[in-house]
């Protein structure tokens, strides 16, 4: 289930202010004013008196060209211009280069409640850094049951029913040399364009859970080279009971995927039965969807050769 992404001013001075160097100036009463779009807005047309693109979610930056052009207006006109802008109800105005604004700007921020900041960094780096702050805070995000593994510098989740067998098959892959991300419980964002994140809790990160065992410490067992923080998802295997009435695929054709937060992931469904090493499987699935990613499916090129093989055996038939 998906909750609703904000963030309020005052938690990204509680978070921001050494990195971003801010300062508040005006509006301290409006610091729960919230931030929704990580992108940046500079209101230049606005200050000329457009303003049908205003966005109240975003953060108003001004630098030096728009407060050169505030100091072309006379007092009653900057008066006016910030009092309109004010009616929509925007997060705030921030200034770079450690620039101060007007005495109206500050008024109208303690009138409006709407904070005035100021930072003391240039304002392509300052727009930079904060919009990569943004897109990692604002990001839609989820959580889903299953272990996510690095296998070949892929993000693997494993999913399936509990007690399937995820963690045993996770264990056997960091034996071979694999990196664990999260198990049991793996957190997954949607960063731009369409990329899926996934990273563990806190609470559980680079440990696991093993039936007859308990809880162990990956990354105290083998080392910080057997696990990772976070890993881009990239394929999908369900785990599941070998059932002798279904049919599983044999030959690799069938591309079937799983939408994660509107992001379609390819998905391989594993039968589990005794026997199978489902640790080896999975890690060839790994470099299968490698070959797939150079543009290599071995399936289809099988396909091929069979379907070449009948034409010329009907062929012969005919001559």
């Amino acid at each position: 289930m998906l909750a609703p992404k904000f963030l309020t001013i005052q938690e990204l001075l509680n978070e921001q202010t050494e990195r971003l160097q801010l300062k508040v100036l005006s509006g301290e009463e409006g610091l729960n004013r919230k931030i929704s779009s990580p992108r940046i807005q500079r209101p230049g047309l606005a200050l000329a008196g457009y303003f049908a693109q205003l966005r109240a979610e975003r953060i108003q930056v001004l630098g030096s060209t728009e407060l050169s052009f505030m100091d072309t207006l006379s007092s009653e006109r900057r008066q006016q211009v910030l009092e309109d802008i004010c009616q929509i109800p925007i997060s705030c105005f921030i200034l770079t280069k450690g620039l101060f604004p007007p005495p109206e700007m500050i008024s109208i921020g303690n009138k409006y409640k709407i904070p005035i900041l100021q930072s003391s960094l240039q304002s392509s780096l300052f727009i930079r850094q904060i919009s990569i702050y943004l897109e990692e805070k604002l990001a839609l995000e989820t959580s889903i049951h299953g272990v996510l593994m690095d296998i070949y510098g892929r993000g693997v989740l494993l999913l399936g029913k509990s007690s399937i067998g995820k963690s045993e098959c996770a264990l056997d892959l960091i034996v071979r040399g694999h990196r664990l991300v999260s198990d049991d419980m793996v957190n997954i964002k949607l960063l731009p364009p369409d990329i899926l994140i996934g990273s563990g809790p806190e609470l559980i990160r680079y440990h696991m859970e093993l039936r007859g065992l308990g809880i162990i410490n990956i990354k105290d067992l083998f080392g910080v080279a057997a696990v990772r923080y976070r890993k881009k998802i990239e394929l999908a295997v369900v785990m599941e009971e070998w059932k002798q009435e279904c049919e599983y695929d044999r030959l690799g054709l069938e591309e079937s995927t799983i939408n994660i937060l509107g992001v379609d992931i390819p998905l391989i469904k594993m039968p589990v039965a005794p026997g199978r090493n489902m640790a080896i499987i999975i890690e060839v699935a790994a470099r299968n969807q490698l070959l797939k990613e150079s543009g290599y499916y071995s399936a289809r090129e099988f396909d091929q050769k069979v379907i070449n093989i009948l034409r010329k055996k009907s062929k012969a038939k005919f001559i």
